[in-house]
């Protein structure tokens, strides 16, 4: 059994979104060096396969699945949304994508692996069943989730999103699905506007900690050891599955919750305790947001540290 598996494909750095687009190539390819480097040189690297429509059909309405993968230009740029910009090769890096959470899933709950990490682009934790948003097309671990309940007859997944946006996405999903226990950190109020407390989930499944800009990571900390770890426990999770946004982190520009690179290892350190504890060690996390790439690169690096460490 190997350790952390990362899974990845060429084909997510020909995802081009445009000049100035934060979304960028470039960001793929900072985590893909940081992870090359000789502290890294145990990882086992996989290719990730297309996603199957039966995959996409777990998340998506069919009208949505035919439309996207109808939708890439021929050359040029087209917008599946206001921010969602795609160009020839990206539906095959969003399949890519997908694919990579759904072949992680896979290696987890067979034994090949302990742990994986998503090295992908698009991320996903955006994307609504019928429409892209916010970058997202798929919705790569949500889709994953369902995948684990679907073809290994899972019944208790947890999802965790610290991403500084909320994952409003993945919360419509698995809202009123008890199979699923879906927690989030985010800034609030901010983009896509959701995740307020005060918004009751259809079957109690989804845990929103709202952060307020300038909390850091005091208030990070304080949100997972009071009201995520605890939850998590008491779920008992047959599988943890992460969305790793690292937009968080006090570098970024689009955001200010001023997190730093030992944040996110400590949060992926208490994640698998509790995966160790409840699920043999069993964890897939798979990125999601983060754009100042010198901070992104060394988040990824340090989440990916916690992830293979014995």
């Amino acid at each position: 059994m190997d350790g952390c598996v990362i899974f990845t494909h060429e084909d997510c750095l020909l995802h081009d979104t445009g000049e100035g687009h934060p979304e960028q190539i470039a960001r793929l390819d900072v985590i893909l060096r940081a992870l090359r480097k000789p502290q890294f040189q145990d990882l086992n690297w996989q290719p990730a396969p297309k996603a199957e429509i039966t995959h996409l059909s777990y998340a998506h309405t069919p009208e949505y699945i035919k439309a996207v993968l109808q939708s890439a230009p021929e050359a040029g740029f087209r917008t599946l949304d206001a921010d969602t910009v795609i160009s020839p090769q990206s539906i095959e890096a969003a399949l890519r994508s997908t694919g990579a959470v759904v072949t992680a899933v896979d290696s987890v709950l067979t034994g090949k692996a302990t742990t994986a990490f998503c090295a992908v682009r698009p991320p996903g934790h955006h994307a609504r069943k019928n429409s892209a948003m916010g970058f997202c097309i798929f919705g790569n671990v949500a889709i994953g989730g369902w995948h684990a309940i679907k073809a290994h007859d899972l019944k208790r997944v947890a999802i965790v999103d610290f991403d500084v946006h909320h994952g409003n996405g993945t919360a419509e999903m698995v809202d009123g699905h008890t199979e699923f226990l879906f927690a989030s950190t985010h800034q609030h109020p901010f983009y896509p506007h959701t995740g307020d407390t005060s918004k009751t989930d259809k079957a109690g499944n989804i845990i929103n900690v709202p952060l307020q800009a300038g909390d850091g990571s005091l208030a990070f900390r304080d949100s997972f050891e009071n009201k995520i770890l605890p939850a998590l426990d008491a779920f008992e999770p047959e599988l943890i599955m992460i969305s790793a946004g690292f937009d968080a982190h006090k570098d970024d520009p689009l955001a200010n919750i001023n997190l730093a690179e030992e944040d996110y290892f400590w949060v992926t350190r208490e994640l698998k305790k509790l995966a160790e504890k409840h699920c043999q060690g069993r964890i897939v996390s798979s990125l999601e947001g983060g754009y100042n790439l010198r901070a992104l690169a060394a988040s990824a690096a340090a989440h990916v540290n916690a992830l293979k460490d014995a």
